[in-house]
């Protein structure tokens, strides 16, 4: 029966991802055949479900076919894998409870695995590389840095590759976390004379760094020299670091050249907007996952219409489905239209010059304000505004946005990320930037 299991496991092999075969069905052994039973043994708990839900009717197929009768699988832990391991559900509260906060950092979610991102070509090359580095086949590297644009998939891919290495090595210390809960924690550390435990932590009580957003880091010169040097241990320790920025370690401003060193050191891959074929996969799979049944000419509508990034091909499924349930109404071309009309930015009538006359108008200056080198707060505020909204509804660079104000592109990066901080923390300026959006997306939208 052993020798039938080796011939179904090579029959799954060609029918599924590569690498979702080893990372899912190359583990499992065959346990004992008894009365028509057969016991399939998984590395852990977590495998066990998972095989369960999503190859386990595949798998009783393949034997069918291969023995010519039905037999009833049953999967079970195999307990010389996990005799000196705790279940992955029981150790890592990331998996356990997400209603709190692990010590490592933010919470993964539990979506973000391999097996549910697509893959395309624009982002094949960055998913072979996060899935060497899960599975720590990484040809000797242990860094990869991944870099897009927002909505990209390059969290999906950071915390897959968390998710993947929890799953089979839950002993591991995974720490997901983003530059800025980074830079917040060591502030702490250092205002209550606990930086000899921030450093413990990072250095020798990670086994691996998931750091987020690390554009973020741009001008904090204190924070980017302690990192450079936490670097320095997990690499010496030979430790799996993952990145993710927005752009490029050489194309971030400020970046001392130590840590650009380091972030530079690894394997660096970046992503690019889906293509359409990939758009259409995208929506089919977030459509089948939600369970709903969207017709071929809606999916190809809005994959042609919604180019930008992943983000907006979910929203454009959400809003279907949701206008659907509300009006009482099919999921129809004509509804797909109005979702459109409402999502997709017209981003070739939006301008720089456009962002900021509608800025100066609402806080009373003149444009030739806004572009001079002063720096009154009440004309701080609205040019950070003003470059953020001009990121963020313009196709154009940043070194284009920083001379359309006579900035470096560095003080253009600057004014976004005191914009995106500033959102998170102070009311009254998410409402500003909110009205603003508003104005710009009725002006433009239509």
């Amino acid at each position: 029966m052993e020798e039938i299991w080796q011939q179904v496991k090579n029959s799954v092999k060609f029918q599924i991802p590569g690498h979702s075969f080893r990372m899912w069905i190359a583990p499992i052994e065959f346990g004992k055949a008894d009365a028509g039973d057969i016991v399939l043994l998984c590395p852990n708990h977590f495998s066990k479900k998972r095989i369960e839900e999503q190859y386990g009717p595949q798998i009783a197929g393949e034997f069918r076919k291969t023995t010519g009768r039905n037999c009833r699988l049953i999967f079970e832990v195999n307990n010389a894998c996990v005799r000196t391991q705790a279940d992955p559900l029981e150790r890592n509260p990331q998996l356990l409870l997400p209603h709190m906060q692990p010590p490592g950092g933010r919470l993964l979610r539990r979506d973000f695995t391999f097996d549910r991102f697509v893959v395309g070509d624009s982002n094949h090359f960055a998913y072979s590389a996060a899935v060497s580095q899960a599975t720590g086949n990484g040809n000797g590297s242990k860094a990869l840095f991944l870099f897009s644009g927002t909505g990209m998939g390059k969290s999906h891919l950071s915390q897959a590759i968390g998710n993947h290495i929890l799953s089979q090595a839950p002993s591991q210390r995974v720490y997901y976390i983003t530059a800025e809960d980074f830079t917040n924690e060591m502030v702490q550390a250092l205002r209550t004379d606990a930086i000899a435990g921030f450093k413990e932590k990072y250095r020798n009580q990670c086994d691996v760094l998931l750091l987020e957003d690390v554009h973020f880091l741009t001008g904090k010169d204190r924070t980017q020299v302690e990192l450079a040097l936490t670097l320095d241990y997990l690499l010496d320790a030979k430790k799996r670091i993952i990145f993710t920025g927005c752009y490029c370690p050489s194309d971030i401003p400020k970046m001392n050249d130590q840590l650009k060193s380091r972030l530079s050191g690894g394997l660096i891959s970046s992503i690019e907007p889906p293509d359409y074929p990939t758009r259409i996969k995208i929506l089919e799979r977030k459509a089948t996952d939600s369970g709903f049944h969207v017709s071929g000419d809606v999916i190809h509508y809005l994959a042609s219409e919604l180019t930008e990034n992943i983000r907006q091909l979910e929203s454009g499924l959400v809003g279907l489905t949701a206008r659907s349930s509300l009006l009482k109404t099919s999921m129809d071309l004509k509804l797909a239209e109005s979702v459109v009309l409402h999502l997709a930015r017209k981003q070739e009538t939006v301008t720089i010059e456009g962002i900021k006359k509608l800025v100066c108008k609402k806080f009373g200056i003149s444009v030739q304000d806004i572009v001079s080198s002063s720096r009154k707060q009440n004309l701080v505020r609205p040019r950070q505004i003003a470059i953020y909204l001009s990121r963020r509804f313009t196709r154009e660079p940043l070194q284009t946005i920083g001379r359309s104000f006579n900035r470096y592109h560095a003080t253009a990066l600057h004014s976004i990320n005191a914009v995106e901080r500033g959102i998170k923390t102070s009311t009254s300026l998410r409402r500003q930037v909110e009205l603003l959006c508003r104005d710009l997306e009725s002006s433009h939208g239509k």
